[in-house]
């Protein structure tokens, strides 16, 4: 049946869009920028129809939820960066097939999912910006999960996890690219200060622990990284508890 053959972590900082425009901050985010196009130059090449987006800004308080709509678009301002971001365009097409087997799948496993075809129901920037470099030309198809669960369970998301595999490889005709956007550690900085780490992480700590994540990665240390998973969501302020 599908196959997924991709899965990315990847960020969605509000700064890209900063990057993109005249000022002193121009370029600063070049480097993003041009790895989440190479991204897309991969899942072109791979023959990808769908990217699976589990967005950290999407808040849920029970339950889990999928934005299903057949077209994604709109005008998005961010009520926390409304500095940042504000009145931006953006038109993806959708893939409710895909969203109700993976709510069909989860809901059997046990976790309640629930795939939402809401026209007035938008997508959060952690959908959007990685979509606005890796899908420019709106060729791939988005479904966006919700992944600041403010009261689940662990344990919840991998079941859901599971979930979306098994409704990819056993009922689903497709290519599949998985994308968790968002940061490693997310420890902001106090206000008034930000703007002194644009370019550095909060903590020497968060960072060290961060980069050793990324090598167990490129290790494939899977086993190590799952069972540290819960602590370092905790201590290391895993954006959207790092489900």
């Amino acid at each position: 049946m599908g196959e997924i053959v991709m899965a990315v972590k990847a960020t969605h900082v509000p700064s890209m869009l900063i990057s993109e425009q005249p000022g002193p901050a121009h370029g600063c985010r070049q480097a993003a920028i041009d790895a989440e196009r190479e991204i897309g130059r991969r899942a072109r090449e791979r023959g990808v129809d769908t990217f699976i987006v589990f967005d950290t800004h999407w808040l849920i308080n029970a339950g889990f939820h999928i934005n299903n709509n057949a077209v994604h678009e709109g005008h998005y301002t961010s009520h926390e960066f409304p500095h940042f971001i504000q009145d931006l365009p953006y038109h993806f097409p959708g893939n409710p097939e895909l969203g109700r087997l993976i709510a069909e799948e989860a809901t059997a496993l046990g976790v309640k999912t629930r795939a939402h075809e809401v026209k007035s129901l938008d997508l959060e920037y952690g959908t959007i910006l990685p979509m606005r470099y890796m899908n420019a030309d709106q060729q791939f198809k988005v479904v966006s999960v919700s992944a600041l669960c403010t009261v689940h369970n662990l344990m919840d998301s991998v079941t859901l996890g599971r979930a979306v595999r098994q409704a990819i490889e056993q009922h689903y005709d497709g290519t599949v690219a998985i994308l968790a956007s968002g940061s490693l550690s997310h420890r902001f900085a106090q206000n008034g200060v930000s703007d002194q780490f644009l370019h550095k992480v909060w903590d020497p700590f968060l960072e060290t622990v961060d980069h050793h994540v990324v090598d167990l990665w490129q290790k494939g240390d899977w086993t190590t990284f799952c069972g540290m998973l819960p602590e370092y969501a905790v201590k290391c302020h895993g954006e959207g508890m790092m489900h």
